[in-house]
């Protein structure tokens, strides 16, 4: 058996896990592993311009595909560059192997050019960690990383390889089956808690579902629907759960929690019953701990059995995968009728509709409003920064559909959406691709457009610019008596720092600059008509606000709803 270099073992690997993208920014210590990868034709590489820029758009391929993302940097600020979108695939459960130069294994420790602990910095943000010193083990750390990335609840697993052990040689074979005795993940849920849950189903009267981001991750958005449907149960989703149930459904309640629709939190707190599954009650959600749901049953359905429990007191825990579970649960729940919850319902959606002021000031939400409807029909992904854009697009875009949308949510990293973007459109070369932005968080990886018109990659960009850090300045708004200190990224909004559209031109992007509101039709049109990256920038009202909004610390019926 012929022995090959490091470099080419780890190649090779990931080409027996079926990879066929890998986002990244070359250096020193990764050098033998771009030399292999240059002789590789089954996988395409993608030179980001910036490493945080690599692993956002690893992480928006895996969210949109449901393959493992994979990305590469070199050592030291490669490595520490990688981190925050690390963090951010971790807080998200996002499938991601994230694989790292280090220096010779005989400096590690001493200081050298580039060295950094990046094993020791990212313990706390990877599902697992490898450094490899030993060229025999590549094969089958490689294959360890994939199947601890993509079972149980996914993560991110990072691969730290000296760049000597590239060099050394051994023979190359690829392990088919892999045992860990120490991580066997339990998939199939305990039939007698299966039947509890649907006993409580039976005795309540006001049931409700509670579906977070380990729908679309498991892949049960169909067992979610069909549970559903078939209880005739109401389903509200968290911000990561967006498209894991359709929201044109009667049954739908929308998103919940500090920025969810009014109805879905009145729901939450006056239901009996609450069916959690793939979701971890965070802060953002819950409110007040010790005000949530006060009058409720809680049933929690998680593959992963430290969050359950952690943050809120559960009755029936399930441990398993929320699609195995759920399937199950269909096949010995019975249809729960209570017209009463029904009706209350549907007077809280008559009373408490999203909305917002219409009038002819061109407001954010009818810029994502007229984005919906003008591609309704497509396959469409939407990617979002952070920030007001994020919860605008989470509103006022209507998600029927898994993996079509992809937000930093647990970590909430600002400068994720266009990297993001760009990797799902990587990954799904048909679909439409829009990133939802905001005027600051779409600078902090705006270099990424160079990656988009190099490449072709015929990303949309709509970015709602007010001139402010806009959600930090509703904070200080709302509970700052308006102290704006330091959110003002434009004195005036004809003074343009930068100018985007000439931004987008030096790029060789098209840019489009939005000011009245009749003139918005016809620049989502003009992007969706262009075979390239657009950036529109839309100037939008500087003070508008995200509501419903259920300020820190209150209950999440608490809520400021700001529109008389």
């Amino acid at each position: 058996m012929a022995k090959l270099k490091g470099a080419e073992i780890l190649v090779k690997s990931l080409c027996k896990e079926g990879v066929r993208h890998i986002f990244g920014y070359p250096g020193g210590s990764v050098l033998p592993l771009y030399d292999a990868l240059y002789d590789e034709k089954s996988i395409t590489f993608h030179l980001t311009r910036h490493e945080q820029g690599a692993v956002h758009a690893a992480d928006g391929y895996a969210r949109a595909t449901g393959e493992v993302g994979v990305c590469m940097a070199t050592s030291g600020p490669g490595a520490t560059n990688l981190v925050t979108g690390i963090a951010t695939a971790h807080m998200d459960s996002i499938p991601m192997i994230a694989i790292t130069g280090q220096v010779k294994s005989v400096l590690i420790g001493n200081d050298a050019f580039q060295e950094a602990d990046i094993v020791g910095i990212t313990r706390s943000v990877t599902k697992h960690n490898y450094l490899i010193k030993d060229v025999s083990e590549v094969a089958r750390t490689v294959k360890e990383a994939f199947h601890i990335a993509r079972t149980g609840r996914p993560g991110p697993v990072l691969i730290d390889l000296p760049v000597d052990v590239q060099m050394l040689e051994a023979e190359f074979e690829y392990p088919r089956t892999i045992e860990m005795r120490s991580y066997n993940p339990v998939l199939k849920g305990h039939p007698g808690q299966i039947k509890k849950i649907a006993d409580a189903v039976e005795k309540s009267q006001r049931p409700l579902i509670y579906a977070g981001g380990g729908i679309i991750l498991s892949g049960a958005s169909q067992e979610l629907t069909r549970f559903a449907r078939k209880s005739n149960l109401p389903v509200t989703t968290t911000m990561m759960g967006l498209g894991g149930f359709p929201e044109d459904d009667p049954l739908s309640l929308g998103m919940l929690g500090m920025h969810g629709t009014a109805y879905a939190n009145h729901a939450v707190q006056e239901a009996d019953l609450i069916i959690a599954v793939g979701a971890r009650f965070d802060d953002r959600v819950t409110g007040r701990i010790d005000d949530f749901a006060p009058r409720s049953t809680i049933v929690h359905i998680d593959v992963d059995p430290s969050s359950v429990g952690k943050n809120v007191k559960v009755d029936i825990p399930v441990i398993g995968d929320a699609k195995s579970i759920l399937a199950d649960l269909t096949s010995v729940v019975n249809r729960k009728e209570c017209p009463e919850w029904h009706e209350k319902i549907s007077s809280w959606k008559k009373q408490l509709p999203l909305t917002y002021r219409k009038d002819d000031k061109l407001r954010p939400q009818y810029v994502v409003e007229r984005i919906c409807e003008l591609t309704k029909g497509r396959d469409v992904i939407v990617s979002t920064e952070v920030g007001q854009n994020q919860m605008w697009a989470a509103q006022f875009y209507t998600y029927t559909r898994p993996r079509t949308w992809l937000s930093s949510g647990g970590l909430g990293t600002m400068g994720y959406g266009l990297p993001a973007a760009i990797g799902a459109k990587v990954g799904c070369p048909d679909a439409v691709v829009f990133d939802i932005a905001g005027d600051g968080s779409i600078q902090m990886n705006i270099q990424e457009l160079a990656t988009a018109v190099i490449e072709k990659l015929p990303v949309k960009i709509a970015i709602l610019n007010n001139g402010w850090l806009g959600m930090v300045r509703q904070w200080q708004e709302l509970f700052y008596k308006k102290r704006y200190a330091f959110v003002g990224l434009a004195e005036d909004v004809d003074k343009y720092c930068p100018d985007f559209v000439k931004l987008a031109e030096s790029y060789g992007a098209l840019g489009i600059r939005v000011k009245e509101k009749n003139q918005v039709d016809a620049a989502i049109e003009k992007a969706l008509e262009v075979d390239g990256p657009v950036v529109m920038d839309f100037v939008i009202e500087r003070e508008e606000n995200v509501y419903p909004m259920v300020p820190a610390g209150e209950a999440i019926d608490r809520m400021i709803h700001g529109l008389a």
